[in-house]
């Protein structure tokens, strides 16, 4: 039992330092705590042969560690040119359009985002967003129109733009 509290106070001291040089090894929080975790059972196992600096242990303990664990890895992969076809459609990209678009619509004033929002989120005729909106169906018309051609220009949704098709001369 003595071993195990002096053990637990060792990692209680030592652990956050220990934690940075495994970080400093590693690069990455998550594979730092893993290390440390691994070094520290393997210290544990060894703990009542050490008569002084366990801290030096531990760090040769978590540099073998890591260093075998990359030797491990096969590293004979050949990249490729073209990745294999998921059959899945890219979600992100749709992801990507609906928050550039509600980026967009919070540039537009609320009066422009209520219009736009009854008209085609609620699919709302003119006259029924007049109606709930106490204003004339000629306000309702030019409010939207106005909204979205400051839409089309935002720059938040110029990479997203359908392409125009071009008018006869």
């Amino acid at each position: 039992m003595v071993e195990r509290a002096e053990f637990e106070g060792f990692v209680e001291a030592r652990s956050s330092r220990l934690l940075r040089t495994a970080y400093l090894l590693t690069h990455d929080w998550g594979l730092a705590e893993d290390l440390l975790q691994t070094s520290l059972a393997k210290a544990w196992f060894a703990w009542p042969r050490f008569d002084t600096n366990p801290v030096a242990y531990v760090r040769r303990t978590m540099v073998t560690t890591y260093t075998s664990s990359w030797r491990r890895k096969w590293r004979a992969e050949v990249p490729d040119g073209e990745l294999p076809d998921s059959g899945r459609p890219d979600e992100t990209a749709a992801r990507d359009d609906r928050a550039a678009l509600w980026h967009s619509l919070g540039r537009l004033t609320p009066r422009q985002r209520a219009m736009l929002v009854l008209r085609f989120y609620e699919d709302l005729s003119e006259a029924q967003t007049a109606n709930l909106l106490s204003c004339s169906i000629g306000t309702v018309k030019s409010t939207t129109s106005r909204a979205l051609a400051q839409l089309r220009l935002d720059p938040g949704l110029l990479d997203y733009a359908p392409a125009r098709p071009r008018r006869r001369p």
